[in-house]
């Protein structure tokens, strides 16, 4: 179990981003967080694996606190947190199996990974998880030749070489079309249903959330305004969250 406990992220500058936010995300759930663009989702996901640092507050998984690990020890967590992130991240200039490889540094010795010499079966697993997302036949191809959706299955490619515990996707369709979108979203079930991994997942649109959310909690303002179903989110609701002007049809 994941629990968050009064995290709060004030940035240099005094910009309050997170306030004291708390929730619990059971093992085997996929969470959705909502909201508005500037309503914290990323600073929630990016503080979560330590990627930013929490100003105050508490990150426990499975009893550990993660915001007193250091070293070794955070690195040993990391490695079984996956991160799938909006603008992808990838290695643009090397080759998708590269890219994909890159999921295996915490596993492997730093000066091989640094020259690019991989084990056989690491090498033999990350084609495996390009077949798994469909793209086997781009694995030697740069990364930049691929189509924004093409480039976020890498991204998974490259978190399930983790094999992952947690996943953190952060914003993963943002600037993806909309039946794109549906595709990444369906592969990130899947290894919520099939590898039992528990997906932590912002997305914007409300419609995308229902879609695939076992459970919601909404941000506003780095607030947390909403935890429950996604049935539970009536026009009240809506407002509550996404403001009294939000043009619903869009956002629904």
């Amino acid at each position: 179990m994941l629990e968050i406990q009064n995290l709060t992220k004030v940035y240099d500058g005094g910009t309050v981003a997170l306030k004291n936010v708390s929730f619990t995300v059971e093992d085997g759930e996929f969470l959705v967080v909502i909201g508005l663009s500037g309503s914290g989702k990323s600073t929630l996901l990016r503080c979560i694996n330590r990627l930013i640092e929490p100003t105050e507050g508490h990150i426990i998984w499975d009893g550990v606190d993660v915001t007193q690990l250091s070293g070794e020890e955070l690195r040993k967590v990391r490695r079984k947190i996956g991160m799938i992130f909006q603008q992808f991240n990838l290695v643009r200039r090397s080759s998708v199996l590269t890219n994909v490889l890159s999921g295996r540094l915490g596993y492997v010795n730093p000066w091989r990974s640094a020259m690019g010499r991989f084990p056989r079966k690491d090498v033999d697993k990350a084609l495996s998880c390009l077949e798994r997302v469909g793209i086997l036949n781009q694995a030697y191809k740069r990364a930049d030749e691929l189509s924004g959706g093409q480039q976020q299955r890498v991204g998974i490619a490259r978190a399930l070489m983790q094999d992952p515990r947690l996943i953190l996707a952060d914003e993963p369709v943002a600037s993806l079309d909309p039946a794109t979108s549906h595709s990444i979203l369906r592969y990130v079930e899947q290894l919520n249903k099939e590898d039992g991994a528990t997906v932590l997942c912002s997305l914007h649109f409300l419609s995308l959330a229902r879609a695939y959310a076992t459970r919601m909690i909404a941000l506003k303002d780095g607030e947390v305004v909403f935890q429950g179903l996604p049935t539970e989110i009536d026009d009240n609701r809506f407002k509550e969250i996404y403001g009294e002007d939000a043009i619903q049809v869009e956002i629904r």
